[in-house]
């Protein structure tokens, strides 16, 4: 199939494709609003202030009124939610050590530091030294463990990425399914995996990710065993009691939790 028809429908979404690749018209707007608030505060601020060390100089300006319209903090629901959902799960069974594939350093990684020590995985290279993290280099596709070594591992909105050459892989529409493979493989015997991806219809919004159907993860990972699924919605709301697979996949955009359990040989 020949990539020039959907570059011309493309054409045809001025503001995606201007987002996309220049900037976002709605926060170009956004902070144009804040600019009249930046003009009043900062000559309220000339006239009130008295220490010379705190004056405004033209160099140091750093304009941030826009803030004022955003909300009190700046949240992504899929990672606030789902980070929280997965570092209480651990925290909660005491695990003491874990292995995470490539989810959020600067979220779900750093909420199990204080009370875990964690292996990270990621394909791209990591300059940090920090207490209780270990990293080691590698594909999803290609993990660094044995096979059944593992009682607990992570992989929070990853799967969905993989084999888009995004982040440096090679390009591979089939890669997911290895890389599903591969965490089930290294989970041993009772131990746990908890997974999330965007969940809804499901379909590709190259390059940036997949949208998978939830019974799709169910059945890549058919060896093992849900023991648990959540789901965020499309309003950034945490949905656990009563949640189901045809609930998520009424979604457009949702993210699917899943707590899989590996069972014990016979």
């Amino acid at each position: 199939m020949s990539i020039w028809p959907l570059i011309k429908q493309s054409l045809r979404r001025p503001y995606a494709l201007t987002n996309m690749f220049l900037f976002d018209p709605r926060e170009v707007l956004r902070k144009w609003r804040g600019v009249p608030s930046y003009i009043r505060n900062a000559r309220s601020y000339q006239r009130k202030n008295t220490n010379r060390a705190f004056d405004i100089h033209a160099s140091d300006l750093w304009y941030q009124s826009h803030d004022r319209f955003g909300q009190a903090a700046s949240v992504q629901p899929h990672y606030f939610h789902q980070d929280l959902w997965a570092a209480t799960r651990l925290y909660e069974a005491g695990v003491r050590k874990h292995v995470d594939v490539g989810s959020r350093l600067d979220g779900f990684v750093a909420h199990l530091l204080p009370f875990c020590r964690v292996c990270y995985v990621d394909v791209r290279p990591l300059q940090l030294s920090i207490p209780n993290l270990r990293f080691a280099r590698a594909l999803v596709t290609a993990l660094p463990f044995a096979s059944n070594a593992l009682p607990s591992v992570s992989c929070l909105h990853v799967l969905e990425h993989v084999g888009l050459g995004r982040y440096g892989d090679s390009v591979d529409p089939d890669a997911y399914v290895r890389a599903a493979a591969e965490l089930a493989r290294v989970v041993r015997p009772g131990g746990v995996l908890l997974l999330s991806t965007p969940v809804g219809r499901e379909r590709m919004c190259f390059d940036a990710h997949r949208v998978f159907d939830p019974g799709t993860i169910v059945g890549l990972f058919r060896d093992l065993r849900l023991s648990e699924f959540a789901f965020i919605d499309d309003v950034g709301e945490m949905q656990e009691s009563g949640a189901t697979l045809d609930c998520a996949r009424r979604c457009t955009y949702g993210c699917g939790l899943f707590r899989f359990v590996k069972p014990q040989a016979n």
